[in-house]
């Protein structure tokens, strides 16, 4: 068996959770890959909305197995707030979800070094989440992290004291006032005395080896998907970087992410938005300043998971979705959130971009806003109401001539498309 893929291919939020719940039921196993709680996963049904930020999206569906796999890095106490929301809500997640023993841990003061960082840069921030993602991922790769299998070893405590001291050092160095900062409206003691009790609470869920569960269960035949966090355009490789995340968020960080080897990657499935958004510093090219940004922003309730930032909003770009495209291998396209596009007459795709004299096809090195110009192509609205359609055949004429017209450009089907945020409003081409 082959591990199918969904990530995102724009700079995240692009409802990658909706549509993993709505596969999960195709799969055994559902395996989150990289990233941490910076991530924001919704998912309606039911009329209830449950963000997810650290746990799969397959959550939902108490016959499927959920992996939180090596790649990803935890804060227990953030994950214990999402396991109490869904038990409260009727749910027992610790039956079905498992976690890698090679996850890393996120530390109270990994969370006061984000915040120390990002303060230190001024007018440069990056606009992180402060969830401790970037402090949590140098540590691994500087080799001074924390795992999930240590939580068991004697002296798990005085390597946390060590870290912790480390830590505290760096920050008082950068001369920021930790002293009254807080986290999550808490003051860093009360976090850290909860975290710890997480850290208690957490030897109750199944730790496991994942890179050994998983490969066994594809040698017995077992179906995997395996879910991404972000999207294509914040990877800390091929984003727009600086202003990126911290982790592989292509392809290619399924097999770090979780202990698999490539060729037994199977379908790439790419989700992206009918039009863009982002959240936080960094360059946009399509975003819009005016009344069309806002309208967006307010049709897809485009406010962050995470944070509750209001997201930036601007038209498709082409050149960086065939950019994603290609750096994934993506097989099949999803389209998500026509129905925001609903009341435009007219709607603008960026086709290239314009630098000095040169037109631009691809995705540059350097994405500078000052620089480069989108160029659109104008296409007609549909400029109507899509709460009727239950089938393909049902769209507006000039829906289905946008969707062509992508698939076009990109070579690629746009084989689900979303119509509105409950698991029930999507329809397979």
């Amino acid at each position: 068996m082959k591990v199918d893929v969904i990530l995102g291919l724009q700079w995240g939020d692009e409802g990658k959770g909706k549509i993993v719940d709505v596969f999960t039921p195709r799969y055994d196993i559902i395996a989150r890959f990289q990233g941490g709680p910076n991530a924001g996963h919704t998912i309606i049904f039911g009329g209830n909305k449950y963000v997810l930020h650290t746990i799969p999206s397959g959550i939902f569906h108490p016959q499927t197995l959920n992996v939180i796999g090596n790649g990803v890095i935890i804060d227990p106490l953030i994950l214990y707030r999402e396991i109490d929301k869904l038990r409260e809500a009727g749910m027992e997640p610790k039956d079905n979800l498992l976690v890698s023993k090679r996850a890393h841990l996120i530390l109270p003061t990994h969370r006061l070094m984000d915040a120390a960082l990002e303060s230190g840069k001024g007018a440069t921030k990056i606009g992180s989440t402060l969830k401790g993602i970037g402090p949590t991922y140098t540590d691994k790769y500087g080799r001074n992290g924390i795992r999930v299998g240590n939580i068991a070893d004697h002296d798990f405590n005085a390597r946390y004291e060590k870290l912790k001291a480390e830590h505290l050092e760096i920050i008082r160095h950068s001369g920021f006032d930790y002293s009254h900062h807080l986290l999550d409206s808490l003051s860093f003691d009360t976090y850290e005395e909860k975290w710890f009790e997480a850290i208690r609470r957490m030897k109750e869920l199944k730790i496991i080896d994942s890179e050994i569960f998983l490969n066994q269960s594809l040698d017995a035949g077992k179906s995997v998907l395996a879910e991404g966090a972000q999207g294509t355009m914040l990877d800390v490789d091929f984003g727009s970087y600086p202003f990126v995340t911290s982790s592989n968020t292509i392809t290619a960080g399924v097999c770090s992410g979780l202990g698999i080897s490539p060729h037994r990657v199977g379908i790439v499935y790419g989700v992206f938005k009918a039009y863009c958004t982002r959240v936080g510093s960094g360059p946009f090219p399509t975003e819009l300043h005016d009344d069309d940004g806002e309208k967006m922003r307010v049709g897809g309730m485009e406010f962050g998971s995470t944070t509750g930032r209001p997201r930036r909003c601007g038209w498709l770009d082409l050149p960086a979705l065939k950019y994603s495209v290609m750096l994934n291998g993506v097989d099949s396209l999803v389209m998500m959130k026509a129905d925001v596009l609903n009341p435009f007459p007219a709607i603008n795709i960026c086709t290239h971009y314009q630098s000095g004299n040169e037109l631009l096809e691809s995705f540059p090195f350097e994405l500078d806003d000052q620089k480069i110009q989108p160029v659109y192509r104008k296409m007609k609205g549909w400029n109507a109401d899509l709460d009727n359609c239950s089938q393909v055949s049902d769209i507006p004429d000039a829906l289905a001539a946008y969707i062509q017209y992508i698939e076009e450009e990109v070579g690629l089907p746009v084989d689900i498309l979303s119509i509105g945020p409950d698991r029930l409003q999507t329809l397979e081409r």
